[in-house]
């Protein structure tokens, strides 16, 4: 009796609404808990779980355990399925259902908003499936490896139960895959006695020595990496995902209907016959058994306006209906449909409609990275495995697995995830299978060192980590903190250089990890944590008072320190990459003439002139013996006199043009050629592109010229160095006008090289009379749905591209829009969509929607300016894109049954084969930020850019660590020292917020600046009051894009 009243009590206490602590699966191994997949707002309150008794629920999961569930009655199916998701410490369980029969016998999907006991009626006879409800066209769309795991687990539970059907290749090369993933390399006993042991398909006997075959191949793979290619293979064939529901035509012929992300599918038998991408249909409706289609006219289609199917009763109809409403949303709207408002006197129709978070909305929130990586153990598996790919493929699988974003390990849980647990808390999970039968369950993860191809990678977060570890627990403070290295929203926010320089980040973007790598973290070094590199606010306030502060010396500093960054990118060319040239036979000599003869000269010049601008600050700052301090408190006249002196060297600028234009024909023609500057380009030196560095000196002339306006600016007339000032600018402003011109061709030229390096599938990007307009990230709407897409705006054509999954990195050429004769208008309204463009070509319209209005508004701006353009010219030029694919079709429009599942077996494309490239060029980082820039944008870059030392500071730490930091191309590089030759990391800016901290934030520093990013914050401190303005404004033009209208004015439009 007193046992019953203690259960009673504590059931009353949990429908009273008071969370008990009872331990799930995961936090009695250990596991933190983890917020699974609430869909509530920030600042939302998750609903009161409803009063009245528990009842449980056996759910069977993936890896056929079963766990027991004590919900209350009255929960909606909501509360059931988010409580399986936290069991499994699930992030992405937005692509999983519960499925059980009904009472006619039936499998139907729990609607998530209808009280569970409504729908299974005895829940002690019924077990529930937890199984993969939504397939997405692109695995790597899977940001988990948890969620990839169950997805491989789904495939082998089709395998088996005759779902999955394909040819016996792909069979063997599917099963040998999931064989990798249990036991680990081959062993014919081993493999032999496993084989004999677990039955994956019927009638297996007849395949096992190809599986062994294929087996062979796949030594060293992780099981991590057996999961990817397991889906890569699955993903292409035709039966994939599918679920088929018997129907009739009009004609009364027997077919099978199915649902997928691009559509809905007409199969007969296992073959598809028929599909309606989901850009075609406008209506879906059933009427008893009768299930409708109603599609949008096409003059081109033989199709009637309304197709119709019957199906066995008025349940299947309504059932195959709910689940194609469901799979529209999911992959095709932005966010969750809105109620309809409750008829006043009666009802007409379903009120159904889906509910949860669309795909669109769960990849925006895996990106936002507000939960920790913990582990999971495979039940049948012999390898252990952990959710952030640390484990270390060999060499030869270095094309997987690809991730599209990792996350970070802030402290700021998101109040969605710390609700959604609470709610979790209030649901019992009790294993019935004990001992080796469970489901993934978790662990606290390991702090692993990060290693890629050699190197060593951090991310800001990273540091952030470590230094909250050093502070929090001393003696722990060198464990290296663990990370997934695939492509992060924040693209490896300070990617720490190693032996690819610019090619660091693109590292951090594939999760290929060395295992030869061995050097420590750098997170554990003295470089970045050491605490003696923190300064003191008094060591700081010291030596501030030691030095000048007029303004005007800060200027003549701002000249200093620039110049020692510049110094630096000339001896990239002659010193670094004349030295390389030197040991390789790879460049002609008129080549090599050319660009050493004409950057020499200048770098022994500007020597020269660096070593008088540090003499005269030291006699400024009292630093020398000369103690008559009056006549050199300025820089007018060492400006003056050198840039006199700069004149001579025009010659050389001159030359630059036919530099870089030689250099590209030559790499061009020479296969050896483009090998040794791609090479050199992933040494740590060559922090950006190569190219970038020849137009450095013109860039420099720039810079001078706006010193020395702020300089004559600042200075009265009678200011012992104004007349020297303004001469000096009258002298540099002659030579910026002569050489303007000349320049931008050659940074539209540049630029028009360096996508070409990031793109595939076009030849002829760079011709003549071609310029760059504007490149970033929008949504793409197809039969597929919305799906991420890189567009590259010019003045004669329209590109749009995907990222590839592949070493390389690069963005692989869908297809391509000519823009004479192109049309746009917004179509918010016609397609439900927010921020939507429908772009009509002559022989081609698409649809795609940007990330934010203002956004909208800057590609609306340009492509309609681009249009003119085309206009006015001569008129259409369709041999300009020699290599585009065919039709103008999009690869991702064409059926899947195109796809040869012979060529399965083939381990890579010779696309897969090409070396690493660089992935953290701007076209990444808007990828990863979804965002844009312009030319415009670039050409305001190239005048904002600035060095010096700043004092930076983590949220969560307490010192602040001096710097080196050298502003350019929208990113900020740090080093240790300016005497470095090679930056430490460096975070890109596009997409942050700049702001001064609040009183709230209690900095209670003069001079910080705050950079904002998602959860990211950084404080960086300035040493006066210029350099804080400064920072301040080369900052805000790399995080505010300039719109046309405002910097056109700014730039003239030159083409190459």
């Amino acid at each position: 009796m007193t046992s019953k009243c203690q259960r009673y009590k504590k059931r009353v206490s949990l429908n009273m609404g008071e969370t008990e602590q009872r331990p799930t699966a995961g936090s009695r191994l250990g596991a933190q808990e983890n917020a699974g997949i609430s869909t509530l707002e920030h600042g939302q309150k998750p609903p009161m779980t409803p009063p009245g008794k528990l009842v449980s629920i056996k759910i069977q999961m993936l890896d056929d355990t079963q766990e027991t569930f004590d919900v209350p009655q009255r929960a909606p199916g909501k509360v059931l399925h988010d409580a399986v998701c936290n069991h499994l410490n699930l992030v992405e369980g937005d692509y999983f259902g519960l499925e059980f029969p009904d009472h006619k016998k039936m499998m139907v999907w729990l609607d998530l908003l209808k009280p569970v006991m409504k729908q299974i009626r005895r829940p002690k006879h019924v077990v529930v499936k937890f199984v993969v409800k939504f397939f997405p066209p692109d695995h790597a769309q899977l940001q988990e490896e948890l969620t990839r795991y169950l997805f491989a687990l789904q495939v082998k539970q089709d395998l088996a139960q005759g779902r999955l059907t394909c040819n016996d290749t792909s069979t063997a090369l599917l099963i040998s895959h999931i064989v990798q993933s249990e036991i680990g390399d081959f062993d014919e006993t081993i493999d032999r006695e496993h084989l004999a042991k677990n039955k994956y398909i019927p009638q297996q006997e007849a395949l096992e020595d190809k599986i062994m075959e294929f087996h062979r191949n796949h030594m060293g793979q992780t099981p991590a990496e057996s999961d990817f290619q397991l889906l890569e293979i699955a993903r292409r064939l035709e039966m994939y995902g599918i679920r088929l529901h018997p129907a009739k035509d009009r004609e009364g012929t027997k077919i099978n209907l199915a649902v997928a992300n691009t559509g809905i599918l007409v199969f007969q038998g296992h073959t598809k016959i028929n599909a309606f991408n989901w850009a075609k249909v406008r209506k879906l409706s059933f009427k008893r058994k009768r299930f409708l289609i109603k599609l949008r006219p096409d003059v081109n289609s033989s199709f009637q306006d309304t197709l119709e199917f019957l199906m066995a009763s008025r349940d299947f109809c309504k059932s195959f209906w709910k689940i194609c409403v469901e799979h529209h949303a999911f992959f095709r709207l932005f966010e969750e449909p809105k109620p309809k408002p409750k008829p006043v006197l009666f009802s007409r129709g379903s009120s159904f409609r889906f509910s949860g978070r669309t795909q669109k909305q769960v990849l925006d929130y895996v990106k936002e990275g507000g939960h920790k990586k913990v582990q999971f153990e495979r039940k049948h598996s012999k390898i252990h495995s952990i959710r952030s790919l640390t484990a270390q493929p060999s060499e030869q699988h270095s094309e997987v697995p690809k991730q599209s974003s990792s996350f970070a390990f802030g402290d700021d849980n998101d109040a969605a995830v710390v609700q959604s647990c609470r709610q979790g808390k209030e649901l019992k999970a009790s294993t019935e299978d004990t001992g080796q039968r469970r489901s993934p369950s978790l662990k606290k993860s390991p702090k692993e060192s990060r290693k890629v191809d050699g190197a060593v990678v951090s991310t800001v977060e990273e540091e952030e980590e470590a230094t909250k570890d050093r502070m929090q627990n001393r003696p722990q403070s060198q464990q290296p903190s663990t990370g997934s290295l695939t492509g992060s929203p924040h693209l490896s926010e300070l990617s720490i250089n190693s032996q690819g320089g610019p090619s660091v980040a693109n590292m951090s973007l594939s999760p290929n990890l060395s295992p030869d790598a061995k050097q420590s973290s750098p997170l554990i070094s003295p470089l970045l944590n050491d605490p003696s590199c923190i300064r003191t606010d008094d060591e700081e306030e010291v030596k501030r008072k030691r030095f000048p502060t007029e303004k005007a010396y800060f200027i003549a500093k701002e000249v200093a320190t620039t110049e020692r960054t510049y110094l630096k990118d000339l001896e990239v060319i002659t010193s670094w990459f004349q030295s390389a040239v030197s040991k390789e036979d790879c460049m002609p000599e008129i080549l090599k003439n050319l660009i050493f003869s004409n950057f020499e000269p200048l770098h022994k010049f500007h020597t020269g002139f660096l070593k008088e601008i540090e003499q005269r600050l030291a006699l400024w700052e009292g630093r020398s013996n000369a103690h008559i301090k009056g006549d050199y408190q300025r820089i007018g006249d060492v400006m003056l006199k050198n840039i006199q002196s700069m004149k001579q060297l025009t010659v050389h600028l001159w030359k630059h043009n036919e530099v870089l234009m030689e250099l590209e024909n030559g790499i061009k023609n020479s296969r050896k050629l483009e090998t040794f500057c791609r090479d050199f380009e992933l040494q740590k030196v060559c922090y950006l592109p190569l190219n970038t560095f020849l137009l450095r000196p013109l860039h420099r002339l720039m810079h001078y010229k706006q010193i020395m306006e702020r300089l004559c600016k600042h200075y009265p007339p009678n200011h012992i160095d104004f007349r020297d000032s303004r001469a000096a600018l009258a002298e540099i402003s002659e030579m910026v006008a002569q050489l303007h011109g000349n320049m931008i061709k050659m940074e539209n030229f540049q630029k028009l090289h360096e996508l070409k390096k990031d793109l595939i599938g076009i030849d002829n990007l760079v011709i003549p009379g071609r310029e760059f307009i504007r490149l970033g990230s929008l949504s793409k709407l197809s039969g597929k749905g919305l799906q991420q897409r890189m567009f590259f705006l010019f003045n004669d054509i329209l590109l749009y591209t995907s990222r590839g999954l592949t070493a390389s990195n690069q963005f692989k050429v869908h297809g391509h829009l000519p823009l004479y004769g192109m049309t746009i208008e917004e179509s918010e309204e016609e397609w439900g969509v927010a921020h939507c463009l429908t772009l009509r070509g002559q022989h081609q319209s698409i649809i795609v929607a940007a990330s934010t209005r203002a956004e909208m508004n800057k590609w609306t701006e340009d492509i309609q300016m681009a249009i003119d353009l085309a206009e006015k010219s001569s008129g259409p030029a369709p041999e300009l894109l020699a290599s585009s694919p065919p039709d103008n079709k999009s690869p991702d429009e064409t059926p899947v049954d195109q796809e040869s599942e012979d060529d399965l077996s083939a381990s890579r494309t010779s696309l897969e084969r090409q070396s690493p490239h660089r992935g953290n060029t701007t076209v990444h980082v808007c990828w990863h930020r979804n965002t844009s820039v312009s030319m415009i944008d670039f050409s305001i870059a190239v005048e904002n850019q600035l060095s010096g030392n700043l004092l930076r500071k983590f949220k969560n730490s307490n010192g602040w660590q001096k710097l080196w930091v050298v502003f350019t191309n929208f990113c900020m590089f740090f080093y240790k020292s300016h005497q470095d030759n090679h930056p430490l990391a460096s975070l890109p800016l596009l997409g942050y917020s700049l702001t001064i901290p609040s009183e709230s934030e209690n900095i209670h520093k003069d001079y910080v600046f705050k950079l904002h990013f998602k959860s990211h914050v950084y404080y960086f401190r300035a040493e006066s009051e210029y350099t804080f303005e400064r920072w301040m404004e080369v900052i805000r033009s790399a995080t505010s894009s300039a719109s046309r209208t405002r910097a056109l004015s700014h730039k003239e439009s030159h083409a190459y």
